[in-house]
């Protein structure tokens, strides 16, 4: 399913990340990284939720509004039950939509916000979301501190928060569409292969979105998907060839971008609801903003797996959300 909108648009964003991505490539673009992983908490979880806290704070900063002037926040990170979000919004205090899409939750949000701008049913909202490495580990694999090895497909939970405001009142970043995606599940089982596990449904997601706007894949500058890492960005390129007869030229993924993959210890890149808004509301729109870049396709791609399920042998179905930003001319 594909919206088309008409009067929506990112006003600001704000980001913040810990120690590896303020040691990598993009750190000049983040609003603020700390230096460890609890970021003066006593527990990872904890240090979540004061990353989403503090990159609402900052934006708020930015656009120069009390929480009250904001209509809704929409949130969703990577713990049981969503409860950084949930401890976070509890002092936050804007009226909340929590959600939870694993690693695509970041463009949900967005589709989400824009749909109901586009309606009139809100006046503007704040979409955030959020990762945290070591607290991931922690449920979703092993504790860090078991020091378990960990295969090269394996892709690296990236640590950070992101928020972006949008509204109706125009500025140079417009929401042009997006695509809900469909659940793919391609039966692989390898939860240290998430790239693999991802990239179907991005395939599905990016061929769906150029039949619905009936557009061809040059359209845009730039496709950019979430976080498949450096595996799972070379099987997108051939299964989407192959299965679509798309092929991918202009194209990254935020999962290869964030690290410096030679010389941090990071296996096959970035992964994380953080991952893809981290590096797209800061080095992608920077570059938007000076007109290197107009018309970019985020692809947010997302496991929906659980320990549980993982542990009983199933397999790990995915999903991919689309949305198009565009330069207002």
């Amino acid at each position: 399913m594909t919206f088309k909108y008409n009067n929506v648009y990112i006003n600001s964003t704000s980001t913040i990340t810990g120690p590896y991505e303020s040691k990598g490539p993009l750190s000049k673009y983040f609003d603020k990284s700390y230096n460890d992983f609890y970021f003066n908490t006593k527990t990872w979880e904890l240090a979540e939720v004061k990353l989403i806290e503090e990159s609402v704070d900052i934006l708020l900063g930015k656009i120069s509004k009390l929480k009250e002037d904001i209509d809704i926040h929409i949130s969703g990170d990577l713990h049981n039950q969503i409860t950084a979000t949930n401890y976070a919004s509890s002092h936050i205090g804007i009226p909340l939509v929590g959600i939870y899409a694993a690693c695509a939750t970041s463009v949900l949000g967005l589709i989400l916000a824009s749909n109901m701008i586009d309606k009139s049913q809100v006046k503007n909202a704040i979409v955030s979301t959020s990762s945290h490495n070591n607290a991931a580990e922690k449920q979703f694999r092993y504790p860090v501190e078991y020091g378990g090895p960990k295969r090269k497909t394996t892709t690296f939970t990236s640590t950070g928060a992101a928020s972006a405001y949008l509204s109706s009142d125009k500025s140079k970043i417009k929401v042009e569409s997006a695509t809900l995606g469909s659940v793919v599940d391609l039966k692989i089982k390898d939860v240290y292969n998430m790239g693999a596990v991802m990239a179907p449904a991005a395939a599905l997601t990016i061929s769906n979105h150029l039949k619905d706007t009936k557009r061809e894949i040059d359209y845009y500058d730039l496709v950019l998907t979430g976080d498949l890492g450096i595996y799972g960005k070379e099987i997108l390129k051939e299964y989407i060839n192959t299965e679509y007869n798309i092929k991918l030229k202009n194209y990254n993924d935020c999962g290869t971008m964030i690290y410096d993959l030679k010389n941090q210890p990071v296996y096959a890149g970035a992964s994380g609801p953080a991952c893809a808004p981290l590096v797209t509301y800061s080095y992608i729109f920077d570059a938007m903003e000076k007109g290197k870049i107009n018309k970019v396709l985020l692809v947010a791609t997302g496991a929906l797996m659980s320990p549980t399920m993982v542990n009983s042998k199933n397999t790990i179905p995915a999903i991919a959300h689309a949305i198009s930003l565009e330069v207002v001319k």
